[in-house]
């Protein structure tokens, strides 16, 4: 059986809730030959790294899938792109805000995802879910995560996929904005095919 990483953040930006972290719990533990390893990561820059690490360590998943909250987005978003940045005016919930920092000093300026990113979205699609690529995952926190995991992969195993997908807020998040949202059932459906589409790819 093939085994996948799947992380989610708490909650940050001032929100009681963070729809990823709701929705990668909600997934069950196998889905047909694919055992699930979920984990929750602290909105914080060193330290999901550290979390993250430390269970890539001791799982040795085939694949690691880390989700994020992107508000604003109307679309499940496939991140193509990290780059070797953090530069932030949010701080991260250690109260941590980074300007023009480098995630790996002397690194790679970017990584590309592993995962079959144009097969997710055509697959999402099909499912009537929307999706999209996104060429930015930003220079906070999830963008942080991604470029150290593959990174990861690069120094110590090569042939771990990795990728990260952002999705929209909850519909009680955007009571009083003016954002897009997506339903829970949603996004719990959509990151079902994501996972299946990387443990075929």
């Amino acid at each position: 059986m093939k085994k996948i990483l799947v992380t989610a953040f708490d909650p940050f930006g001032g929100e009681c809730v963070n729809p990823a972290l709701n929705a990668v719990m909600r997934l069950p533990d196998e889905i047909e030959d694919i055992i699930l390893i979920k984990k929750e990561l602290p909105t914080i820059f060193g330290k999901s790294v550290d979390v993250l690490y430390s269970t890539l360590e001791v799982e040795r998943p085939d694949a690691v899938i880390s989700v994020g909250q992107a508000g604003g987005r109307s679309n499940i978003t496939v991140e193509r792109i990290a780059i070797n940045i953090d530069d932030t005016r949010l701080a991260d919930n250690d109260g941590i805000k980074r300007e023009d920092s480098s995630i790996v000093e002397h690194g790679p300026t970017a990584y590309f995802s592993t995962l079959p990113i144009k097969t997710i979205v055509q697959n999402l699609r099909q499912a009537e879910i929307p999706a999209a690529i996104s060429d930015s995952a930003g220079t906070f926190v999830c963008n942080h995560v991604m470029y150290s995991a593959l990174h990861y992969a690069a120094m110590n195993q090569p042939q771990l996929k990795v990728g990260f997908v952002h999705i929209p807020y909850e519909p009680q998040q955007v009571v009083e904005k003016s954002a897009p949202s997506m339903s829970l059932d949603i996004v719990v459906a959509g990151l079902k095919i994501i996972i299946k589409t990387t443990a075929m790819g």
